[in-house]
């Protein structure tokens, strides 16, 4: 991959947005769901702020709430995990002629990790596994294509930060947090390349 993008990759990346809260409207007034919505626009975590308003608004979440915090701060040893998973899995993987290199390939591919959490835990602070857009999903799937993105690796480190969100959340229970992460798991391996 050039360090140049062409305009093709650039409005697929403007396009691949993956999050929706469409379904959340029964759930959350709409002052809450706006907030998701602008977290997800700054491509960020949820503040301690926005996870206590969160809460105010539904406190049958609040578990699933605090647990986001948890894994927001967290973040990057899970990431770091999983990264690790990923290259004694794909040992080749980074150096010359692999599929995540040079260097810049690879950090693209851990910083989609960081953003995988991020939609993961706005799910689970949520409290939806369904928190996703097909719509954005499918242009994933066609940068994913155009890039060459090694989807076996990035489904590998999808498996890693959820194994590596596990053994940080020791107060819920795997089967109530494994569905948010099954569900980003799942669709990308609905993934296709022509």
């Amino acid at each position: 991959m050039t360090t140049q993008l062409s305009e093709h990759v650039l409005e697929l990346i403007a396009k691949a947005r993956i999050i929706s809260f469409a379904s959340w409207q029964d759930s959350y007034p709409s002052g809450v769901i706006q907030l998701f919505q602008r977290a997800e626009e700054e491509r960020r975590y949820l503040s301690d702020g926005d996870l206590e308003e969160i809460s105010a608004a539904s406190s049958k979440n609040e578990g699933l709430i605090n647990t986001a915090g948890l894994l927001r701060d967290r973040a990057p040893e899970i990431i770091d995990e999983a990264r690790q998973q990923v290259l004694a899995q794909f040992p080749q993987i980074t150096q010359p002629g692999g599929e995540l290199y040079p260097p810049k390939r690879a950090e693209n591919c851990w910083r989609d990790f960081w953003h995988f959490l991020r939609c993961i835990t706005y799910g689970i602070a949520g409290g939806s596994s369904q928190f996703t857009s097909a719509e954005g999903l499918h242009y994933m799937n066609l940068l994913y294509q155009e890039l060459q993105v090694p989807l076996e690796a990035m489904i590998v480190g999808l498996e890693g930060i959820k194994a590596a969100s596990f053994k940080r959340v020791l107060d819920v229970e795997p089967e109530t947090l494994a569905p948010y992460f099954d569900h980003l798991i799942t669709q990308l391996r609905a993934f296709t390349y022509n």
